[in-house]
């Protein structure tokens, strides 16, 4: 099993670009199912998840040809409805074939999915939504089986936002009879990321970005060429890394509107962050004060950079508390900051940060992806030599973290053992 070797206390320094977002490419590829003809991506990351998609569209008789970024797959005939949990178990995104499945053939087999372990993340929205849209749903064995003549469009309110919810009901609702309004969906860009792609086959979506979609229903769909989307949390995360190593790196292909939240609290915490030629210039060598934060659905404060923020604020002038709201179980990366020296009391959802002086490099073991990250961050700061385990948690969201990094000048290597 791989793992990541650190050496801290090197500032970084130079540019890094962001790959493309993996919560956008994800449920994109899984859109080709909808039609026949053929589909192109670009900016399409290299990762474990990707891959697992790309595994499971071609079991289910996808064609898939990779080359450089690009993605094209083509789907003719849809040759199983049914996707097993040998291919869904390692990836909660895998439930993103139930709306498309459903839609162009009436019936789907799916398995409930796993990933990583932060907290329930339960499919009933999803269910619940296609239940409105007329398909029939059955639990059995572990699977949900869906079953449909035909979809017809409805209204379906959302009790709590939930981002593959939206978009696999949004996938459902392209191909049903009438018009299907979303409300109390989710606004992330990776949703809108997929309207333009659905739009671009000649879906008729409107107010993606919103919390009301709205999807007039059309009887096919065709061919379409689009790009994925900057890695919004990627780009957190590396804007992280300059602020916690006081460094002044240079972040490429971003898209600054998308991190406002982070880019808020970081200019709060006294990180210097600046729009340049290409990208955004991000500095730390002012050192880094306390900041509160409170995750919440986008446009707030993103679940998936409270770990990385965490790390920073171990770091911090002062004592920060940090909420979380979204997930449950999403604090397991404290126990491994704390055994790098990291001043971290848990309260319920709240986490009081205390800042220190110095971390201390030490065998950690990450839990699930963005708490990996938190640890690569934790010890580019810490004295000493930080050995990281089960870093395919990492791999799984992160193209080449390793090589980006040492780039910009962190002693960090992958050691495979």
């Amino acid at each position: 099993m791989d793992k990541i070797v650190i050496q801290g206390g090197r500032r970084l320094a130079g540019t890094v670009a962001a790959s493309g977002a993996k919560n956008a490419a994800l449920p994109i590829l899984v859109s080709s199912l909808l039609t026949g003809a053929q589909c192109t991506f670009h900016d399409v990351p290299d990762l474990v998840d990707v891959r697992t998609i790309t595994r499971l569209l071609a079991d289910l008789g996808s064609h898939i040809e990779r080359n450089g970024t690009s993605l094209s797959i083509s789907t003719p005939v849809i040759e199983k409805q049914e996707a097993s949990y040998d291919l869904v178990k390692t990836m909660r995104a895998s439930i993103l074939v139930l709306g498309p499945l459903v839609a162009r053939t009436g019936r789907a087999r799916v398995s409930l999915p796993g990933g990583c372990a932060i907290g329930a993340r339960p499919v009933n929205l999803h269910l619940k939504a296609l239940q409105d849209l007329g398909a029939e749903i059955d639990l059995r064995d572990g699977y949900v089986e869906a079953v449909t003549k035909g979809l017809k469009g409805t209204d379906i309110y959302f009790d709590t936002s939930t981002v593959t919810g939206t978009e696999n009901i949004m996938m459902a609702a392209v191909l049903a009879r009438g018009t299907t309004v979303l409300k109390n969906a989710a606004r992330e860009p990776e949703v809108e990321n997929l309207a333009a792609v659905l739009n671009g086959m000649g879906a008729k979506i409107r107010g993606a970005g919103t919390d009301e979609i709205v999807i007039q229903g059309v009887q096919s769909l065709d061919s379409v060429e689009e790009r994925i989307i900057p890695d919004r949390v990627e780009v957190g995360t590396y804007m992280i890394a300059a602020a916690i190593t006081g460094g002044e790196i240079i972040i490429e292909n971003c898209e600054p509107t998308h991190l406002e939240a982070l880019t808020a609290k970081l200019r709060e915490a006294g990180v210097a962050i600046e729009p340049c030629v290409g990208g955004i210039t991000v500095s730390g060598v002012n050192g880094v004060s306390s900041a509160d934060i409170t995750t919440l659905p986008y446009p707030g404060f993103p679940t998936d950079l409270q770990a990385q923020m965490m790390a920073l604020m171990t770091v911090g002038n002062g004592i920060s508390v940090i909420r979380e709201t979204v997930f449950e179980n999403r604090f397991m990366h404290v126990n491994e900051l704390m055994r790098m020296g990291a001043d971290i009391a848990i309260d319920g959802n709240r986490a009081i940060v205390r800042g220190v002086r110095q971390l201390q490099g030490a065998p950690v073991m990450a839990t699930d992806l963005r708490a990996s990250a938190s640890l690569v961050l934790a010890g580019l700061v810490a004295e000493g030599t930080t050995e990281l385990d089960r870093v395919y948690h990492i791999d799984r969201g992160y193209e080449r973290i390793e090589e980006k990094l040492s780039g910009l000048g962190a002693d960090i290597r992958r050691v495979r053992e």
